[in-house]
């Protein structure tokens, strides 16, 4: 009996070293195996990131470019001119350096105001684009920088007609910035260079250069030139139907500029070319929502700039001047039209195409947010707190 117990005893002590070991092996192990883990984990993570990188560079489409190399796809492009011929050493020294684009809509009857403003900007390595409204381009041959130039031929179209058409983000995304300017801008007081270095050091992603106090046609009272400041990103009105203050946080108080000049950053290029309609072609209504496409907060991403400055003319191009009397049948006809006998002014009825259209834009942004219910307006939070600023101020004082 004392032998068996023995030899019991025996095989739970050595039962109780194995597993003491198993225990102590599986312990050397765990250091190991976190650090395989982690491997893992990262080879996982790698390879996830360059498959969406992949699917970004050489986007699918539902497999309309599998046809080809991922190689060979150009995703992108751009609107500098290249020549058909050189020589051939100097074929790969060819540098495309122009960072900054400017498209205008012109008429052949602005041409001295639009010369002005070019030389200003092709002095600056600005890639050039106009576009003619009127069908004119050979009134324009005579320029020295017109062969410099990209000139689109559209007659009777607006400016955002072409630009949702011909400045797609993907065609000019190698510029730094957009200038989607009109052509009845005074540059005397402009630097373009010194303009860009003053939105890129306050990262402005809208702007526009300020109007001087003089000009012909000034809209809102946040577009004039401060003489004191460089740039100002808000306005102060106590008087009229627009009260502005620093509780204000939105247009035309605050994150606004007008449709005249605007100066946009690629990505809120992105982003705006996007909210322009394809259809509405005045773009009534867009600069009110410019703040949208600020890249952050529009209080602080959009401003005008009050150093460099333009003289706004308030010349009325599409449709002529207003004036009642004009032939039908010729081209040169400019404001009226004959339509069953009755005379129209053009310019009447580009106003009232304009508010229409006004209207229509504001009803299609009220039923995407209806219809978009993971939409999260970004500065809603801003009228909550505007609201509660103001019933605080509003409270007697022995209340609070």
């Amino acid at each position: 009996m004392t032998s068996i117990k023995s030899l019991r005893w025996l095989m739970r002590k050595k039962s109780g070293l194995s597993d003491g070991g198993k225990s102590s092996f599986k312990m050397k192990q765990l250091p190991f195996l976190a650090v395989l883990c982690t491997i893992m984990l990262f080879i996982v993570y790698r390879t996830t990131k360059y498959q969406y990188h992949q699917e970004e560079v050489y986007p699918s489409t539902s497999g309309k470019l599998k046809g080809l190399p991922r190689g060979i796809i150009h995703d992108n492009s751009d609107l500098e001119l290249r020549p058909l011929w050189s020589r051939s050493n100097s074929r790969s020294k060819a540098v495309y350096s122009n960072s900054n684009l400017l498209a205008v809509p012109v008429g052949i009857k602005q041409k001295q105001n639009v010369d002005a403003m070019v030389q200003k900007f092709l002095r600056e390595n600005f890639t050039i684009i106009l576009f003619h409204y009127d069908g004119n381009v050979d009134g324009w041959w005579n320029l020295d920088w017109s062969s410099k130039a990209i000139h689109i031929v559209a007659r009777n179209q607006t400016k955002w007609w072409f630009a949702k058409r011909f400045l797609h983000p993907d065609i000019v995304s190698i510029y730094d910035y957009i200038f989607l300017w009109d052509e009845d801008l005074g540059v005397e007081h402009f630097s373009p260079s010194r303009y860009v270095e003053i939105i890129k050091r306050e990262g402005l992603e809208i702007s526009q250069p300020a109007l001087d106090p003089n000009s012909t046609e000034i809209h809102h009272k946040i577009t004039i030139r401060a003489r004191t400041k460089k740039f100002h990103r808000r306005v102060y009105e106590r008087r009229g139907s627009t009260r502005c203050s620093d509780l204000s946080e939105g247009p035309p108080c605050t994150g606004f500029v007008e449709g005249m000049a605007p100066v946009f950053s690629r990505s809120a290029w992105y982003c705006t070319w996007h909210l322009i309609q394809n259809d509405l072609v005045h773009g009534w209504g867009v600069d009110m929502k410019l703040g949208y496409c600020a890249q952050g907060d529009r209080t602080k991403k959009v401003g005008v700039v009050d150093s460099e400055y333009v003289f706004h003319q308030g010349i009325q191009t599409l449709g002529g001047s207003g004036h009642r009397m004009t032939k039908v049948s010729k081209p040169q006809r400019t404001t009226m039209q004959k339509q069953g006998g009755v005379g129209i002014d053009v310019r009447t009825e580009i106003r009232r195409q304009s508010t229409w259209e006004f209207e229509i834009f504001k009803e299609r942004w009220n039923e995407a947010i209806a219809a978009d219910k993971n939409w999260v307006d970004p500065f809603k939070s801003d009228q909550r707190r505007i609201r509660k600023r103001r019933d605080t101020q509003r409270l007697p004082k022995n209340n609070i």
